[in-house]
Order: structure tokens, then sequence, then C-alpha cells
């Protein structure tokens, strides 16, 4: 199973404060949750098999980190349709999202970005 880059960790964590907050992420988050389940299975048993870096999956996981469910699971399906046997390969990171106002926990998940209001 490849790792998932850097950019799919925060340090953030969620709080019961937020917890109005967070509705809007709940799909975002239960996709999050799925692909980590089948990167631990799945995934696993395959190795690292992809031409791409990050892989597939990787890949998924944080362009639904960036862009949510649906835009997210898009560009994950052009991303394996991308991959092929005649592929190059190479890098191929998430496009970030430019007003991106969501925190990463340790685990990847996303929660409400802190409001500041301490």
């Amino acid at each position: 199973m490849s790792v998932l880059p850097a950019y799919a960790f925060g340090d953030a964590e969620f709080a019961a404060s937020d917890s109005l907050r967070s509705i809007p992420l709940l799909p975002r988050n239960a996709l999050l949750a799925l692909l980590h389940g089948y990167r631990a299975t799945i995934s696993h048993t395959y190795g690292d098999v992809c031409k791409y870096y990050p892989s597939c999956s990787a890949y998924a996981v944080g362009a639904v980190q960036q862009h949510g469910a649906v835009v997210g699971s898009a560009l994950t399906a052009a991303r394996i349709a991308r991959c092929h046997p005649w592929a190059v390969g190479g890098v191929d990171d998430v496009p970030p999202r430019k007003n991106f106002r969501h925190a990463l926990t340790r685990h990847g998940f996303v929660v409400p970005a802190p409001t500041g209001k301490d």
C-alpha cells in the first residue's frame, strides 16, 4: 500500500462546539472512511503497482479532502481513466483548491477550520 502524501494529513482536532458546522462535511468524511477502509484491506493486498504517484487510492483521498465527495469522485474517475497500460505515469498530484477553508485531522478527516474567536 502506498503512503499518503504529507498534504493529506493535518494537526486539527474535532471540537464538540463545531458539531453543527461539521454536518455539511459528513458525506466527505463518510467517503473518506470508505477510502481508508479500502486502502487498509483491498489496496493493501495489491501492493505498489500504480504507475502514478500518489497511487489512485491515495489520489482519491486527497481529491475528496480538497474538493468534496462529488467533485473529488469525478477527479478520481478521471485519474483512473488516465491509468492504462500505455500511460507514462509519474507524479500526478491533486489540484489544490484555492479557497480550501477546512482543516485536516491527523487521520486525514476534514473538520471545520478554527474560527479564531479565542
